[in-house]
């Protein structure tokens, strides 16, 4: 029988082999002929053949269209079978080839192409794309391979060349079912290599002479090409031959235009020429000592600018032009030209710009790749002067640039699984350095998968009224695929971002029913994990702007990214930003037209997985402008507190203002000088930038503040911004309370770009008398001088750089229960570093840092300032913030509890963790203080965190959950939800696409909420049920469950309202066909519909279908498509991220209104359901309310009850059995039976008998 079917296959595949043949004569026949119909060919639809996919590399653009198969096959590999044997080709409107009008030309072997020029009347070939049908043969031999290399290779032998084919099998079928190709596999041939010879190849070029005049000798030499070192060339390699025979001359020999060579005949000099200068910065200020050299000899400086930014050059000619380069520390070099004229007289202008760090503006990006395959990791940074030495690193390496020859882009070809790894650029220029961020490469071995097909653990809270008989868990795995980018396939792999990329994500699940006891709940749990294109998520950034003092809104304020204005902010200072996915620095700077708070740039954290964080943003008001007269000296204070002294002090010298042309201003100024004071806490959210300079290797490290300022300065009578030169800055030292500070401040400026602090310059000490605040006699102090000048910039800082860093771990979690599968990701924990007053006493007295950090699903790591030698030399305040919500912080009081803080004793004491209302119970419970001593790595108990050492950010970030750590936790009681399709609200990627999934589209999220009023006593508990309503996939089935407590009205006595989310109706995620959800509304206890919203119940009943609503303990219907508003006690809220616009939907509904926000329930407004829930009576007291109504009367009836009992078991004989059945049978009938009736029972059985 096994030989018959060979026999039958072998017919077969000899068949279609015939057919195809044939189709592929018929093909090739005219070349030049219209189209008939589609195909080329014949199609073949017997066999195992099979169509390619359509392909379309080529435009109609130019000379026509060229669809060649060559090009195809560079683009798209292997899709391409190596012999195609029928072509099919239709336009991308879906029209034939045929049907076209067209002529066009096919080949099997090049393709298809469109000539424009061949076309009738003038017309242009259309757009085709075009596909291949493979050859039906099962087996067969590819080409040869050339000629291998001849086995000997000593010359004048012989020896053998061998070349290989390969038989291909296109079919998944058994070895031994599958015909195997005729012929031999490889071919030989004799070789022979050609007798031994010794050659001399020809002469090279002269070299050069060794002298230019007075007689030298110059050489050439030829190599020897032997093919065997048994022979020997004959005559000499090398011939020498005199040269520079003429007599050296007396003087110099350079021919000049004009003028006459300089002594040492370098160049040509023109006594009589004169070539005059000025140099200005970019704000018209002349620029003094600036260095002036010729470009063509840059290390000789020929002169210097004066104070009038002029300069003057004698003995340069001006023959043609000359190029003048100008230099001066802290600008950016130019180059010019000279001007000149017939008088003898060149003349130049060069405007100075000032020079800027570089920073990086396209960073690395992750990739996944196999081995074998190559990538290209990209950087690209911005500055004046422009970067112009760009270096790769692996894991901190250097990589050589000989070997991989990389610029500003790195090309890895042939990867290896021991390149994986983190890369990352640095760049420089003659203004610095800076690192981009690091990217890491995983290279993936061959054979290995990319993706672990088995999901993780993943446990799913389920309802309060589901315990799973037998182990009662309220938790159940449903399963998920891990966070991880994986090797796809891509269309082309050297971009530096990849077209698509690929993620670990859900391939297969199952519905399962979860065995509740009293009812069954299904649930989609993921079976098998692959290989899939990522889901890209919409990265936002929300927030509100408002001023530091008084919260007043930033008022339709400019927002800006860069260069590029990208927003406004709204009346109530609200924005809403989106940010690209390449996005790994965000720097933005809102600017306020109405100029009545200063230029703001802030540095966001963002969440990269999707989402949106919400920033809280302070800015300051700008201090009411002074008078002062440009022509006289000026000083303003820095800093005004009530009771203490100033910072520092800004000295202005006479006439040191000037316009944007460089002319000196003479008259009064509208001075302005607002300073964030570190001394008022307060001030700390309006911290412009990210407190961050560059240090001279490229890397960003941290600074620690005492006072930054903002300077205006305008002219009086129209308003025209002044700049000012020779600016000194006094900072008292009394104020710098770490005397180690004092050696190390500087004075900076912030990049508004950026968000990065620059150095503008030293400090330098002086003594001065001066009167204190308060004090009735003078003193001596000592203040630090720094000097600047006021130019585009207008942020100033009085920074110290500080190496005493540490990193806090913190965790955010879902409630009070800490649990580590509830876990927040996406929370904003900001940390404000503090300065204890003189003695280091635990009371802070200024702020020195501000940092924020986004949780991650391991926690956060936040940078802070730390001391090793005393505990409480640096404190820090910490708060959390999740879309606008302030999380609550792990208490201190009553008793400090490690279990409850997360962080063991006696580290703990150490760090004295107060949360803010641990000595005034009024104030609110969301921060915490701490000391920041810096773990002692020889103390065990100090090495297990929450306090981190700078340089182990990788064991702060990976550490496990039970390692310290400190805690913040959402309030948010008795609330609930499942869905079916398990889906992370904090993490967009996690999203499933599934007919059940609760929210159908990852780029937009749509909350619907039903406003639900209660009559009672109590806040009870409010169920929505949600299921597939008309939808042929989803009907009847289960999107998921939402439970919450009511909210107490406390403006009415006795009524409570809940906001309670249903699943919006709509198209599902594959966007065909809208299901309306049936939503079943139930309050759980003793509940009756009393009422429903008049508007409401008329838009179900003319929206049919209309579900039946029966019974009054719930209400059902078919969830509206149409956003109802606060008229149907309906709310619909569409959003970018689920959390924002279930936040905004929520408030709305709290406020019974369509357009505000509250969190204080208002049940007299937008109501849809009304219920009335009275609390049930009690009929029988338990002993328990017994005992505490009227103990001695209980106490007294329990004893003569123990005593009847004993006495009948001592008289108890087997014919009293018989009365219990009849008993039994009454209590059937009748269940209230007292405790009276029931005990006296017996006793009246005993006594009858």
């Amino acid at each position: 029988m096994l030989e018959l079917n060979k026999v039958l296959l072998l017919l077969s595949v000899l068949a279609l082999v015939a057919l195809a043949q044939g189709s592929i004569t018929r093909g090739r026949s005219d070349r030049s002929r219209r189209m008939d119909l589609n195909l080329f060919t014949d199609v073949q639809t017997t066999g195992v053949t099979e169509w390619t996919s359509w392909f379309n590399i080529d435009h109609p653009g130019g000379n026509g269209d060229y669809e060649r198969l060559e090009a195809i096959r560079f683009y798209y590999r292997e899709r391409v079978c190596t012999r195609p044997m029928a072509m099919e080709a239709r336009t991308t409107d879906w029209v034939s080839a045929a049907d076209t009008g067209e002529v066009v030309h096919s080949s099997l072997e090049k393709g298809f192409w469109c000539i424009n020029k061949e076309q009738p009347n003038g017309r242009v070939c259309s757009n085709y794309h075009v596909r291949f049908q493979c050859p039906p043969e099962q087996s067969y031999w590819t080409t040869w391979s050339e000629w291998g290399p001849c086995s000997t290779t000593v010359c004048n032998d012989v020896g053998i060349q061998v070349r290989q084919r390969k038989c291909v099998n296109t079919q998944p079928m058994p070895l031994l079912l599958v015909p195997a190709c005729q012929g031999r596999h490889s071919e030989r041939r004799e070789c022979s290599n050609p007798p031994c010879t010794a050659e001399w190849g020809p002469w090279g070029q002269w070299g050069s002479c060794s002298v230019t005049c007075g007689g030298g000798r110059r050489i050439r030499r030829r190599t020897c090409i032997r093919t065997s070192l048994t022979v020997q060339c004959s005559g000499r390699p090398g011939e020498i031959q005199k040269c520079g025979k003429s007599p050296c001359p007396a003087k110099c020999q350079r021919m000049c235009i004009e003028g006459s060579p300089n002594d040492d005949c370098s160049l040509c000099v023109c006594d009589s020429h004169v070539v005059v200068g000025e140099v200005r910065s970019v704000t018209g200020v002349p620029v003094a000592r600036a260095s002036v050299v010729l470009a063509s000899q840059p290390k000789i400086i020929l002169a210097r600018t004066n104070a009038k930014g002029q300069f003057r050059l004698t003995g340069v000619c001006s023959s043609s032009s000359t190029l003048i380069s100008i230099r001066k520390e802290k600008f950016a070099p130019v180059t010019v030209s000279t001007f000149s004229n017939t008088t003898g007289l060149s003349w130049v202008q060069a405007v100075l710009k000032s020079a800027e760090k570089p920073y990086i503006v396209k960073h690395p990006e992750d990739k996944v790749r196999y081995a074998g395959g190559r990538v290209l990791l990209c950087c690209k940074a911005m500055g004046l002067p422009s970067p112009d030495k760009y270096y790769w690193y692996h894991n901190g390496s250097l990589l050589d640039r000989k070997i991989y020859k990389y610029e500003e882009d790195l090309v890895l070809r042939d990867l290896k699984p021991e390149q994986s790894g983190q890369y990352y650029c640095k760049t420089s220029s003659p203004a610095g350095s800076i690192k981009s961020s690091p990217s890491f490469l995983t290279v993936i071995a061959k054979g290995s998968p990319a993706c672990n097909s088995t999901p993780e653990t993943h446990l799913i809270r389920l309802p309060m009224d589901c315990a799973q008989p037998g182990t009662k868990s309220q938790y159940y795995n449903a399963g998920r695929c891990p966070h991880n980018k994986c090797a796809g396939s891509l269309d082309f792999d050297m971009r530096c971002r990849d077209g698509n990329t690929f993620c670990c994500g859900v391939q297969n699940m199952e519905t399962r029913m979860i065995d509740c006891g009293s009812y069954s709940l299904p649930i989609r749990a993921v079976t098998q994990c692959g290989c899939q294109k990522c889901v890209q998520p919409t990265v936002l950034v929300r927030g509100r702007v408002v001023s530091a003092d008084s919260n007043e809104p930033l008022r339709f304020g400019h927002i800006y990214i860069g260069k590029e204005r990208v927003g406004t902010t709204g009346y109530q200072g609200s924005f809403s930003l989106e940010i690209t996915h390449d996005t790994q620095r965000l720097v933005i700077n809102f600017v306020d037209p109405t100029e009545k708070f200063i230029d703001t740039p802030k540095v966001f954290v963002f969440d990269k997985k999707g989402g949106s964080i919400y920033h809280d943003v302070k800015v300051m008001r700008k201090q009411i402008p002074i008078d002062i007269n440009a022509a006289e000296a000026n000083s303003i204070n820095l800093g005004e507190i009530h009771g203490e002294d100033p910072i520092g002090q800004l000295v202005i010298p006479p006439n040191s203002f000037h316009k944007d042309n460089g002319e000196i201003y003479e008259g009064t100024v509208k001075a302005s000088v607002t300073f964030i004071d570190p001394r008022n806490i307060t001030t700390a959210a309006a911290t412009p930038g990210d407190l961050n300079f560059v240090d001279d290797e490229g890397d960003m490290l941290p600074l620690r503040t005492y006072g930054m300022f903002s300077v205006d300065f305008r002219d009086e009578t129209n308003k025209e911004v002044l700049g000012a030169g020779a600016v000194q800055v006094l900072l008292d030292t009394q104020h710098v309370k770490m005397q180690e500070h004092i050696p190390k401040m500087k004075l900076w400026s912030l990049n508004p770009d950026t968000g990065i602090w620059e150095e503008e310059s030293d400090f330098s000490y002086t003594t001065e008398t001066t009167g204190g605040h308060g004090r009735s006699k003078r003193e001596e102090r000592t203040f630090l001088i720094g000097n600047m000048e006021i130019r585009e910039r207008r942020l100033f800082n009085l920074d110290v750089p500080e190496n005493r860093r540490c990193y806090v771990k913190v965790r955010a979690y879902m409630s009070d229960k800490f649990l580590p599968s509830e876990q927040l990701e996406g929370v904003v924990i900001t940390l404000i570093n503090l300065e204890p007053k003189p003695g280091y006493s635990s009371n802070p007295r200024a702020w020195g840092r501000f940092d924020s950090v986004i949780t991650g699903a391991n926690g956060a790591c936040l940078p802070a300032f730390c001391d090793a030698l005393r505990p409480d030399a640096y404190t820090a305040y910490v708060t959390a913030m999740m879309g606008g919500e302030e999380l609550e912080a792990a208490p201190s009081s009553p008793k400090m509890n490690p279990n409850i803080i997360g962080v063991s004793q006696p580290y703990l004491d150490k760090l004295d963790y107060q949360r803010s209302d641990h000595d005034d119970p009024a104030l609110k419970k969301t921060a915490f203080r701490i000391n920041l001593a810096k773990p002692n790595q020889n103390n065990f108990d100090e090495t297990n965190g929450p306090i981190y050492p700078y340089r182990n950010l990788l064991g702060c970030e990976n550490a496990p959950v039970d390692a310290n750590h400190f805690r913040f936790f959402r309030v948010e009681k008795d609330k609930y939800e499942y869905n079916v399709v398990p889906f992370e609200e904090t993490d967009l990627t996690t999203w499933t696409g599934d007919y059940l999934s609760w929210w159908p589209n990852p780029q937009e999220f749509r909350a619907c909420y039903i406003k639900v009023k209660i009559h009672g006593q109590k806040e009870v508990m409010v169920r929505s049920k949600n299921l597939g309503g008309t939808h042929r996939e989803t009907k009847g089935n289960l999107y998921g469950i939402r439970d919450i407590r009511s909210t107490r009205d406390m403006r009415e006595a006795n009524t409570s309202a809940a906001c309670v989310e249903f699943k919006c109706s709509g198209m599902l995620f594959d966007q065909a066909q809208v299901d309306r959800s049936l939503i079943s509304i139930m309050p759980q206890g003793n509940c009756r519909r009393i009422s429903t919203n008049s508007l409401l119940q008329e838009y179900l009943i003319k929206h049919p279908p209309v579900a039946q609503n029966n019974e009054s303990y719930a209400f059902t219907m078919l969830a509206p498509v149409d956003p109802l508003g606060h008229n149907y006690g309906i709310y619909t809220v569409t959003d970018q991220n689920p959390k924002v616009a279930k936040e905004i939907a929520i408030g709305r509904c709290f406020d019974g209104t369509s357009d505000g926000f509250s969190r204080e329930m208002k049940t007299d407004y937008g109501v849809a359901l009304t219920f009335n829930c009275p609390e049930r009576k009690i009929n029988r007291e338990s002993l328990f309310q017994r005992l505490q109504t009227n103990p001695a009367q209980t106490l007294s009836q329990m004893a003569r009850d123990m005593r009847e009992s004993e006495g009948l078991q001592v008289q108890r004989s087997p014919a009293r059995i018989v009365a219990y059945p009849s008993e039994q049978q009454g209590r059937t009938q009748s269940r209230r039976v007292s405790s009276s009736t029931r005990r006296r029972t017996p006793m009246r059985t005993q006594q009858r008998q």
